[in-house]
């Protein structure tokens, strides 16, 4: 680490001098920051020390003043413990050193200088509903001039129409996180190459200090741009195991569609930046911007929310179909029976069998049952949780009004069916339905045709029906990350 060196960005300049970085602040004025005088480029430094020694206290050691022969100062230094290359996460990742356990000590250190964040009014404004979309439609105008040059313009509107879907319905989801001091002061810019592993922990650099505003954002989005570079360094899996260690150590059980959204948004922004760097000549930055429009809208893909309805006669299967496909998700599964016999004070194991259209089953209490599974459906939709809805949904006027709600969500209708239907109606004990044969076969008289749902086979195992009404959701092809809550890695 002896040898002398010079690091060079639009904004600075760093000399490497022994065990010491000094970094020199260019006397510009870029628009987003301010450096064209000397007291400008002194605060400016102090800032950055303060900021950044919430993170790394021993690799900021304090400002010097760069003075003249008359002793008066003409310009000022940072002073930085001069780090280790070789052990820059984003080399170690791409040289293939394990980082689990440094991973998982970021993780930790992120989520700890989180919890003793500044927190507040202003610093919430910055992560409303509004406030988010306002920097996605910012970033928007921004790339519109290079559709077709730099990124893909079919692309990029998927892009802009994805986000906007998912922000449109979700303004209760940014309102509770607000609520819950999910907002902090935090760092703003996290990427894998200002991030050295050392052998006493991670020292974390460089935090976003020219403006404020940007450094206040949600924690998880905060985390989240470091999930994102890591998957731009082909390591998705540690992106993803280190969000789950983040997560666990705020305690933050966010929905996986506001994860996605939070790393789509981190990679769209990285793609404006290349695009920007391709105007201003840089010839291969096209390609770094469809690198990152791809993880962007992949993402957004992965992290819709969904309405999905598992219907179908009784002794169908919709039931273990939607617990299994569920449990497969990470969705919420409301069912008609359960909700029907809440609503009536009965027990989900006690029967209230009655004849067709009789008892807790006539038009009545049907349109109550459903008007109260939407209802539910609804309000889970806002905080940014996929759901299940397991009914027969033999009413197409009920099927109208799912599809009514899944106006900012993507809407999969299934229909079970097998020629087992009867066999297990006679065979089966327990359960909350209390459909017979008799029921079924009255049922099947007055369904409405449902054309635009996707028929299931449920006649083999559970599994394979799963993987039918996947292929439905998701169609072969499309592309694949983690769906449900992400899953801690051993250890």
């Amino acid at each position: 680490m002896s040898a002398a060196g010079v690091a060079e960005t639009h904004a600075g300049v760093v000399f490497f001098v022994g065990d010491r970085a000094f970094k020199l602040k260019k006397p510009v004025n870029l628009g987003f920051l301010d450096f064209s005088t000397r007291e400008r480029r002194e605060r400016a430094c102090h800032r950055e020390v303060e900021l950044n020694r919430r993170f790394s206290p021993d690799v900021y050691l304090g400002v010097a003043d760069v003075t003249l022969a008359s002793g008066l100062p003409c310009d000022h230094l940072v002073i930085m413990r001069r780090m280790p290359a070789e052990r820059r996460l984003s080399h170690l990742v791409e040289t293939g050193v394990p980082v689990d356990d440094a991973l998982r000590a970021i993780a930790r250190l992120l989520a700890r200088v989180h919890a003793s964040a500044p927190r507040g009014e202003q610093i919430s404004a910055e992560a409303t509903r509004d406030a988010v979309r306002r920097r996605w439609t910012d970033g928007f105008d921004q790339v519109r001039p290079f559709h077709g040059r730099a990124i893909d313009a079919q692309e990029a509107t998927e892009i802009e129409r994805r986000a906007l879907r998912f922000l449109d319905g979700r303004e209760r989801l940014f309102d509770a996180r607000i609520r819950e001091g999910r907002v902090v002061d935090g760092h703003g810019d996290l990427m894998a190459d200002d991030i050295f592993c050392l052998d006493d922990g991670p020292r974390v650099l460089d935090c976003l200090d020219f403006d404020d505003h940007l450094r206040w954002l949600d924690g998880l989005d905060d985390a989240s741009f470091l999930c994102m570079d890591l998957e731009r360094l082909n390591a998705p899996r540690l992106g993803e195991h280190f969000l789950s260690w983040y997560s666990e150590y705020a305690d933050d059980p966010a929905p996986p569609s506001l994860r996605h959204h939070y790393i789509a948004y981190r990679a769209f922004v990285r793609a404006k930046v290349s695009c920007l760097r391709w105007g201003q000549g840089e010839a291969g930055a096209a390609a770094t911007a469809g690198r990152y429009a791809e993880i962007a809208l992949r993402h957004l893909n992965a992290g819709a929310v969904r309405v999905i309805l598992v219907g179908g006669l009784p002794g169908t299967g919709k039931s273990a179909l939607s617990e299994a496909l569920g449990d497969r998700l990470g969705c919420t599964v409301l069912g008609s029976d359960r909700i029907r016999k809440e609503l009536a004070d009965i027990s989900p194991d006690v029967s209230a069998a009655a004849a067709f259209g009789a008892g807790i089953y006539t038009a009545f209490w049907n349109r109550r049952t459903y008007a109260e599974l939407l209802r539910r459906a609804t309000r889970l939709l806002s905080y940014g949780e996929s759901v299940i809805l397991d009914a027969s949904w033999t009413s197409a006027e009920f099927r109208a009004e799912a599809a009514a709600l899944a106006e900012h969500a993507d809407l999969t209708a299934l229909n079970c069916h097998t020629h087992l239907a009867e066999e297990r109606l006679l065979t089966r004990t327990g359960g909350v339905s209390d459909a017979d044969p008799a029921i079924a076969a009255r049922m099947a008289e007055t369904a409405a045709p449902w054309p635009d749902a996707v028929p299931i086979d449920t006649s083999g195992p559970v599994e394979k029906s799963v993987d039918l009404a996947l292929c439905a959701i998701r169609p072969p092809g499309a592309a694949h990350v983690w769906h449900r809550r992400p899953q801690l890695a051993p250890g």
